[in-house]
């Protein structure tokens, strides 16, 4: 019988064949009697220390036929003569047992002989065999066809099998194609991702790469553990690198159908229909979401309105009807499964309801839009949010406090190495890790933008005249969810680390962007991939958190990537030069100033010192000095002369009720005027025993305004006067006559 592999044709090339002779293997499949009692001669001889390193001639005659396939085998392995010898009495010792020749073993009994491990192979095989026999005998095995179902033969060294059946060339040069870009890339690619390589190559039976597809990986990756999955992800990055395979494998295979494949339950089918046609059509990125609110919709349709199975049926009053629904449901109704959450049963969040409506608001829009359904009512007002719900939804930044940021600043600023999780099996440099830590606590950015800068996205710029200024750094940030690409101003310690970043950051391929479809070498990016937008939430803060010795959650809920926007943005707004919105509006690159608002949170205490500085008690209030002379009081009271003088600046007015006085800011000077000039004003201020205190005077709107230094408030006021009469009696258009008169006959 002649033993060859099978030829079979693998996308255009022919599969690989072992180089092997062609052997004539004849004489049947069962042992003939001097085949045993040759065998049992050779055991014999073996057991014994003076001989059982060279069989007899004649011995060696009778079990040519057994022997010849082996040496051949042997040959081509260039195997040693110790592994030959100990190969040799294994293979005719299982003969033996088994009553026929090897090649005519069935997979059941190769897996008995060789073992579903290195243990299982070493408890048969007694007295003790070499280490190299197993991986011999399966190198035989292999390189004739009769049994190359490695993964069967759980743990061994896959590169000694691959070398033996491919040779080290062959292996040599499919690792110099494969593994050595990844290494450029950040990869270790060392014993770990040629054991996976040599893995592969057996189980195709190629030692080509080239043979190797994305289904065969795929296939290849399915039952095999976690670690192993990584490997074939990152082989197949490397076969995508020397331009075999059009693309990689996912990060992961693919799963089950999860309960989401069931959304659908209970649905009408057309309504199924609806919505898939819509969020096929739609543009929008949370089409996904808003097709889950879809879906539940369509739960409270065939409960309440089983009638109604597509959006064309909805009337106003049915829309009025489910706005009432919405502001009734409670967490959990209307889903697919009940939801493991603490707020099961308890009614729904304003911002919930707000969703809710605004998900089915959406597709009413587009459906008229697009010209599906007539224009029966209008979504924007019968469906909209109540007034009262809105009334709850305000402006809450979760703004987290100062005292825990700041101890946050200073485990992002003083990130070792050993503080990461696992400093061993870490998945990236900790350059990388503290770059994206610095960015987060200082550049104001959203996830999605970290994670998208580009290599390169630090300048520094001087702005300042003067020779020794620092110059500022500038950040250029990327298209984002509401704007183009725009640079903003970032602390240097920004730059510093990212610098510090590129500097040993390997060299990537370059990806695509995932907002604007570029092809753009990505700052944060190790191993040919993007770090993933989780690792902020579920790596970096956590780590944070437990350097700084704070808790990763306050009352306000988890500490997470955008609650540190909503604190920048606070502290620079609340600063003791604060940045005004619209600046603020502009750093943080909104579209508008509403927002902006969303993320400013005023302290209480700038609300205090604003409120301080405004001066409300005292706009309202004057302070007039008052002088009582109290030497003169007993005779003046008695008298009726004057005992208390409001010091007006220029003079002295002695109206004990001056604060009734309507002339008391624009004073006519009537008789109870007293000039400074006069030797009364001297005499006071030079008395000892003057009582001085001050007394304070409700002011009107234009006597504030006259206050403040308004000169045309100061003449509006005087006409307002005109004809006021004062506390003497006369006007001061009277007055102004009578003290012209005066000027004019100072005589009379």
């Amino acid at each position: 019988m002649r033993q060859t592999a099978p030829s079979i044709p693998f996308a255009g090339v022919t599969r690989w064949q072992p180089p092997l002779p062609d052997i004539e293997l004849t004489g049947g499949d069962a042992l003939t009697a001097s085949e045993r009692e040759a065998i049992m001669s050779f055991l014999e001889r073996r057991s014994s220390p003076s001989l059982r390193h060279k069989p007899s001639p004649e011995i060696a005659a009778r079990l040519e036929r057994l022997l010849r396939p082996l040496h051949r085998a042997f040959d081509l392995q260039h195997t040693e003569p110790a592994e030959r010898r100990g190969t040799v009495a294994v293979m005719l010792r299982e003969c033996l047992k088994i009553e026929r020749v090897y090649w005519a073993w069935s997979g059941e009994q190769w897996i008995v002989v060789l073992g579903r491990g290195s243990l299982e192979f070493r408890a048969r095989q007694r007295p003790r065999v070499c280490q190299g026999v197993r991986i011999e005998i399966a190198a035989v095995a292999y390189l004739y066809g009769w049994f190359r179902d490695v993964m069967a033969l759980g743990g061994f060294k896959r590169f000694d099998l691959a070398r033996r059946v491919f040779g080290v060339a062959a292996i040599e040069a499919a690792r110099a194609r494969v593994i050595a870009p990844l290494q450029q890339w950040g990869y270790a690619a060392g014993t770990a991702m040629l054991s996976c390589l040599c893995e592969a190559l057996l189980r195709n039976e190629s030692p080509h790469p080239e043979h190797l597809s994305a289904e065969t990986l795929e296939r290849f990756r399915e039952g095999v553990s976690a670690c192993r999955r990584s490997h074939y992800y990152q082989l197949a990055k490397g076969l995508s690198i020397a331009g075999i395979l059009g693309r990689p494998l996912s990060i992961a295979p693919p799963r089950k159908p999860t309960i989401r494949d069931d959304i659908g339950n209970g649905v009408a089918p057309e309504w199924c229909e609806w919505v898939e046609r819509w969020t096929q059509t739609s543009t929008l990125e949370t089409r996904s979401h808003i097709r889950l609110h879809l879906y539940k919709t369509a739960r409270w349709l065939a409960v309440h309105h089983p009638e109604t199975v597509s959006p064309a049926q909805w009337t106003r009053e049915l829309a009025a009807h489910y706005v009432a629904a919405v502001t009734r449901m409670r967490v959990g109704d209307y889903t697919v499964r009940r939801p493991a959450h603490r707020r099961v049963g308890q009614p729904l969040a304003p911002r919930t309801m707000a969703t809710e409506l605004s998900a089915v608001r959406t597709l009413f829009w587009d459906c008229q839009e697009w010209g599906w359904i007539p224009r029966r009512f209008d979504p924007g007002r019968s469906l909209a949010v109540p007034r009262a719900v809105k009334a709850l939804i305000g402006r809450k930044p979760r703004v987290i406090a100062d005292a825990v940021w700041a101890r946050l600043l200073w485990a992002g600023l003083h990130l070792e190495a050993a503080d990461l999780p696992d400093t061993r099996n870490t998945a990236y440099p900790v350059q990388c890790v503290r770059a994206l830590a610095v960015v987060w606590l200082f550049a104001g950015l959203r996830s999605d933008e970290i994670l998208r800068l580009r290599v390169g996205c630090v300048r520094w710029q001087s702005i300042h005249d003067a020779p020794g200024a620092e110059p500022v750094c500038l950040l250029d940030v990327p298209t984002h969810k509401t704007g183009t690409d725009f640079t903003k101003p970032v602390d240097p310690q920004v730059g510093h680390a990212i610098e510090t970043w590129e500097a040993i950051r390997p060299h990537q391929p370059r990806c695509a962007d995932r907002k604007s479809a570029e092809h753009v070498d990505l700052l944060f990016m190790y191993r040919a991939r993007a770090i993933p937008r989780e690792f902020i939430n579920h790596s970096i803060i956590p780590t944070l958190c437990r350097k700084a010795g704070v808790a990763s959650s306050d009352v306000r809920g988890n500490i997470t990537s955008h609650r540190a926007r909503a604190t920048i943005a606070s502290q620079l707004f609340n600063s003791r030069e604060p940045m005004s919105l619209f600046e603020l509006q502009a750093w943080l690159g909104h579209g508008s100033p509403a927002s902006t608002q969303h993320y400013v949170a005023i302290t209480p205490t700038k609300l205090a010192k604003a409120y301080t500085d405004a001066g409300y008690f005292e706009r309202n209030l004057r302070a007039i000095e008052v002088l009582i002379d109290q030497d003169t009081l007993k005779q003046a009271v008695a008298d009726g002369e004057p005992w208390r003088y409001y010091d007006l600046g220029h003079g002295l007015c002695t109206y004990e009720f001056f604060d009734q006085c309507a002339h008391r800011m624009a004073c006519a000077r009537c008789d109870f005027y007293r000039p400074r000039e006069s030797s009364l004003a001297q005499l006071l201020d030079a008395k000892d025993n003057i009582l001085r205190f001050l007394q304070q005077i409700p002011l009107t709107d234009e006597e504030r305004a006259a206050v403040d230094g308004d000169l045309n408030a100061i003449d509006r006021l005087t006409q307002h006067l005109a004809d006021r009469p004062t506390p003497s009696g006369q006007i001061p258009a009277d007055l102004n006559t009578h003290r012209y008169s005066e000027k004019q006959n100072p005589g009379a």
